[in-house]
C-alpha cells in the first residue's frame, strides 16, 4: 500500500506560524500611520488622590486612550485593514491629537473642582519618541473644600415641607462633608422627583440650585440649597388628575388626523374610544393606574406605559396631558394606543448536528394577539424533524433513527382569572393565566415510538419587580409508550429501562416555581439568582381512587413478584415528586467582565402507585448539552460511572437506544465562567469571549433502577468518582438584541472509566489516537471525542 504524506500535519504548523508572524507584524501599528503622526502608548495622570485616579482617567478622550497591553484590538483591526481594506475588526491604534490632550486636561481640572479642589490646576506634557507618544497629566490641586453648613432657601413652604419629610431616606448631604457636585446633582433630581410624583405637574429642575461661599481660607464651604418659586407665582401648583381620555387607532397604520372623536359615554373618570372596534373595554382600562381625583404622578405614567405595552397588543404607547380648560388644577391624560396586527406568521427551522449526527427540524407558529378582544395572545404552533447517522457516509438521510412531530395551542390571557376578588397585581410586572394544550409524537427507529398528550393551566405574577410566581394548578399528561424491542436478551439487560419507555399512564399534578431577579441576568452588577420549582402528581388520583375502591395493586401477571399498579379510566396513574433549583452569583468585575458560578440540582422519586414502573421518561434528567457540561453531548453522562460497552453488548444495541439509557432520577451540576470583552467592534457587533469549567453527573436512587445497572447509584463516598469535568472556551457575538453563542468543550474527568484512566485530559495529550482506537473497538458506533462543539443562541446561563 501507498504510504501517503500527511498533508494537514505539514500545512497545518506553518499556517499557524504564518498568521502569528502576520499578527505580530500589525500589532507593530506604527506601520500603519503617516510619518508626522504617532501612536498614544500611555497615559498618565499624577498628583490626584488614589481613589479619584479612575474615575479622573474616564475623563481623558477615548481617541487618545491607550490600547490595553494585552489587548487585540488593535492587531486584528491592523491586521484585518492590510489584508481586505476592511473596519469592519477591532479598533485603530490611538493617534495623538494636541486638541484632545487639550480637551482632556481641561476635563480632568473640572472633574477635580466638582469634587472640592476649587484651587486645583491640571497641566499637561507629551513626548515622542519613534513615533510613540507618552501623555502625562500633573495636577496641583491644591486645598480640598469641605461644607461646613448646608442652608436650605425654598419659597414655597409646601415644597419645604414634602423635601424634609422624606430628607432621611434619600440625601446625600450632611454637614462636613467633602464639597462634591455630584451629590449636589442626586438631591436636585431627587427633590425634582418628590415633587414630580406628588402632584407638581409643572415642576422643573432649573428650580433648584446651590450657592456656593468658599470665600474663606480654612478650606471650608457654605452651602445654600436655594428652590425658586415659578416666575410670578407665590407657590409651584398642585395637579390632580381629570377625566382620562383613551383612543385606539383603527388599524396598525396609526391615526389619520389630530382630530379624535371621543366617545360620549364615560365610566369610573375614562372615556375609552376604539376606532377599531377590536378591544373590549375593560382589559384596557385595567393597566391604566392613572385614576381620577389623585394627584399627579409622573410613576404611573411609566407604570402605564410599561403594562400597556407589556399587553403585546399595541406597537406604540402614548402618553400627553392636557390641563383642564376651566383653569382648575387637573390634568388630562390622552393616552393614544396603536394596535399591533392582529395576525402573524412565522415559519422557523433548525440544522442540528452533533458528534456524527445531523437531522433537521421546520416549524410554523401562527399568532392572534387579540383572540377575544381582550389582548389575549392564541398560538398554534407545529413543529416536525429527523436526526439521522452520517458516520458511515453517503447519504445524510440513509439512517434516520429518530423523528418528531409535535402540535400545540396555547392561550394567554393578561390577567389572573379565579374566582374570587384579589388585588390587581399588575403594579411589578403583567400577570398571566395561561392554556396550553399540545400533542407529540416520537419515533425512535427499531426502539420505541410515545405520545403524549398535554393540557395545563398556569397562573404567572410578580410579586416585587425581581421575585416571579409560576403556578399550574392543574397538569393533565395522558402517555403512550410502546416499545419496539423484541430481542429477550435486550429486555434483560434493560429491563427497568424498557419499563420506562414503555409506560402507559395518566398524570394529574401541579407545579409552582419561583424565580428571584430574572430582570437583572442582563444587567452589569453583582447579585444572586434564584429558581426553584417543585412539581406533584397523583395524590389527587390516589385519593379518588380510594373513594371508588380502585386504590389495590394485584400481582402481575408477568412477573408475580412484581404489582400492579392501580387505575382510573383503564391506565395506571403516576405519582412522583420532583424538586429543583437552580442557583448563581453574578460577580461583576468591572466593565464587560464578569465571574459566574452556577449550581443546578434536582430530583424525581417515583413513591405510592409508581414505586414499581418509576418516574415518567420525560421528567428524568440527562447531562451534558449546550447549557450543561458543554465537553459532552446531551444525554451522553452517566448516570453514576456508567459505560454503554459494558451493559449495552452489541452495536445494535447501543445504536438503537442512543440518548435513552443515560438518564437518571438525580442531577447535580455546577458551572463556573469568566466573561470577558474581546473586540469591542467586530463586523458590526462586539466580540466577547468566556472560560468555562463544568462539572457533574446523573445518578438513579430507586431500587429497581440501581438494580439493573449498580454502577448508577448515588453514592456520597464515590462521588467525586462518578463526577463528570470538562473545561473549555468560547465566544459571544453579541448583536444587541441577542447573542450568537459557540463554544468548544474539552473533557478533563470520564466517569464511565475508573481510577486514573478517569483522567482523559492525559489521553488527548499523549497517546490519543490509540485510546480512541481501543474505544472504538467496544463502543462502535460510538466514537470517542475529547472536544465537542457547542453552537447556540443566548448566553448558557
Amino acid at each position: 500500500m501507498k504510504a501517503y504524506p500527511n498533508y494537514k500535519t505539514k500545512i497545518q504548523f506553518p499556517a499557524i506560524l504564518l498568521f502569528i508572524i502576520l499578527f505580530v507584524t500589525a500589532c507593530s501599528s506604527t506601520k500603519y500611520i503617516q510619518d508626522y503622526q504617532a501612536i498614544v502608548k500611555k497615559v498618565e495622570i499624577d498628583s490626584i488622590p488614589k481613589k479619584m485616579q479612575e474615575e479622573a482617567y474616564t475623563y481623558v478622550q477615548k481617541d487618545i486612550r491607550p490600547a490595553p497591553k494585552l489587548g487585540v484590538n488593535v492587531g486584528l483591526y491592523n491586521l484585518f485593514y492590510g489584508l481586505f481594506k476592511t473596519k469592519s475588526v477591532g479598533n485603530p491604534a490611538p493617534l495623538l491629537d494636541s486638541t484632545l490632550v487639550e480637551i482632556s486636561r481641561s476635563q480632568i481640572e473640572k472633574f477635580l473642582k466638582s469634587k472640592g479642589y476649587f484651587n486645583a490646576k491640571v497641566n499637561s506634557s507629551i513626548t515622542v519618541k519613534k513615533q510613540r507618544a507618552q501623555v502625562y497629566f500633573k495636577a496641583d490641586t491644591g486645598k480640598g473644600f469641605f461644607i461646613s453648613k448646608i442652608n436650605y432657601d425654598f419659597e414655597d413652604p409646601k415644597i419645604k415641607d414634602l423635601y424634609f419629610s422624606r430628607k432621611q431616606g434619600l440625601t446625600h448631604l450632611k454637614d462636613g462633608m467633602r464639597y462634591d457636585e455630584d451629590s449636589l446633582s442626586y438631591e436636585r433630581d431627587k427633590i425634582y422627583e418628590i415633587a414630580k410624583q406628588n402632584g407638581y405637574f409643572d415642576f422643573l429642575k432649573p428650580y433648584i440650585r446651590y450657592s456656593v461661599d468658599s470665600n474663606s481660607n480654612d478650606g471650608k464651604a457654605k452651602v445654600t440649597m436655594i428652590v425658586d418659586n415659578p416666575e410670578g407665582q407665590k407657590e409651584h401648583r398642585q395637579y390632580t388628575i381629570g377625566e382620562t381620555n383613551i383612543f385606539i387607532a383603527p388599524d396598525a397604520d396609526g391615526f389619520t388626523t389630530d382630530s379624535l372623536v371621543r366617545n360620549p359615554h364615560i365610566a369610573n373618570g375614562i372615556r375609552f374610544t376604539s376606532y377599531s372596534k377590536r378591544f373590549r373595554r375593560n382589559p384596557i382600562v385595567r393597566y391604566d393606574f392613572i385614576k381620577e381625583g389623585e394627584l399627579y404622578d409622573n410613576t404611573k405614567d411609566q407604570l402605564t406605559y410599561d403594562r400597556l405595552y407589556q399587553l403585546n397588543a399595541f406597537k406604540n404607547v402614548k402618553i400627553d396631558y392636557l390641563k383642564a380648560k376651566d383653569s382648575s388644577a387637573k390634568v388630562e391624560p390622552i393616552i393614544r394606543l396603536i394596535p399591533q396586527k392582529k395576525m402573524s406568521n412565522r415559519i422557523e427551522g433548525e440544522l442540528p448536528f452533533n458528534a456524527g449526527t445531523i437531522g433537521f427540524t421546520l416549524g410554523n407558529t401562527y399568532t392572534n394577539n387579540n383572540m377575544f378582544r381582550g389582548a389575549e395572545r392564541f398560538e398554534v404552533q407545529v413543529k416536525g424533524g429527523v436526526q439521522s447517522r452520517v458516520d458511515g457516509g453517503g447519504s445524510i438521510f440513509k439512517d434516520i433513527y429518530q423523528q418528531d412531530f409535535s402540535i400545540s395551542t396555547s392561550l394567554a390571557v393578561p390577567r389572573l382569572m379565579v374566582p374570587f376578588k384579589i388585588p390587581l397585581m399588575g403594579k411589578n410586572g403583567m400577570p398571566y393565566t395561561s392554556f396550553a394544550i399540545s400533542y407529540i409524537y416520537s419515533l425512535q427507529k427499531d426502539v420505541l415510538s410515545r405520545r403524549i398528550f398535554q393540557t395545563s393551566m398556569t397562573y404567572d405574577w410578580y410579586e416585587t419587580k425581581y421575585k416571579i410566581h409560576s403556578f399550574t394548578p392543574l397538569n393533565i399528561e395522558y402517555r403512550l409508550g410502546n416499545v419496539l424491542i423484541t430481542d429477550p436478551e435486550v429486555y434483560r439487560a434493560n429491563f427497568y429501562n424498557i419499563i420506562l419507555l414503555n409506560q402507559k399512564n395518566i398524570t394529574l399534578g401541579m407545579k409552582y416555581s419561583y424565580i428571584l431577579n430574572q430582570g437583572k441576568l442582563l444587567l452589569p452588577a453583582s447579585f444572586i439568582y434564584f429558581r426553584g420549582g417543585l412539581e406533584t402528581a397523583g395524590n389527587l388520583l390516589q385519593a379518588i381512587s380510594k373513594l371508588t375502591g380502585n386504590d389495590h395493586r394485584v400481582p402481575s401477571a408477568t412477573d408475580p413478584s412484581l404489582l400492579e399498579p392501580a387505575k382510573i379510566l383503564g391506565l395506571p396513574y403516576t405519582q412522583f415528586v420532583r424538586p429543583e433549583i437552580d442557583v448563581r452569583w453574578y460577580k461583576n468585575l468591572g466593565g464587560a467582565r464578569q465571574f459566574v458560578a452556577r449550581l443546578n440540582a434536582g430530583a424525581a422519586i417515583a413513591y405510592g402507585n409508581s414505586s414499581g414502573a418509576g418516574i415518567p421518561i420525560d421528567k428524568s434528567f440527562f447531562a451534558g448539552g449546550s447549557n450543561g457540561i458543554r465537553a459532552w453531548q446531551a444525554r451522553t453522562i452517566g448516570p453514576g460511572n456508567y459505560d454503554r460497552g459494558k451493559v449495552l453488548t452489541t452495536e445494535d444495541l447501543r445504536r438503537a437506544v442512543f440518548g435513552l439509557d443515560q438518564l437518571g432520577e438525580l442531577h447535580i451540576e455546577t458551572n463556573f465562567e469568566y466573561r470577558y470583552k474581546l473586540l469591542n467592534k467586530f463586523f458590526g457587533a462586539q466580540l466577547k469571549g468566556a472560560v468555562f469549567v463544568d462539572a457533574g453527573n446523573v445518578w438513579n436512587v430507586s431500587k429497581s433502577a440501581i438494580r439493573d445497572n449498580p454502577d448508577s447509584e448515588f453514592k456520597f463516598q464515590k462521588l467525586f468518582d462518578q463526577i463528570a469535568i470538562g473545561t473549555g472556551v468560547g465566544l459571544r457575538y453579541d448583536v444587541d438584541y441577542f447573542v450568537f453563542r459557540f463554544d468548544v468543550g474539552l473533557k478533563i474527568k470520564d466517569p464511565m472509566f475508573s481510577g486514573s484512566d478517569q483522567w482523559v485530559i492525559s489521553k488527548f495529550f499523549s497517546g490519543g489516537k490509540e485510546f480512541k482506537a481501543n474505544y472504538y473497538t467496544t463502543h462502535s458506533p460510538d466514537n470517542y471525542r475529547f472536544v465537542q462543539y457547542n453552537f447556540g443562541i443566548g448566553l448558557p446561563f
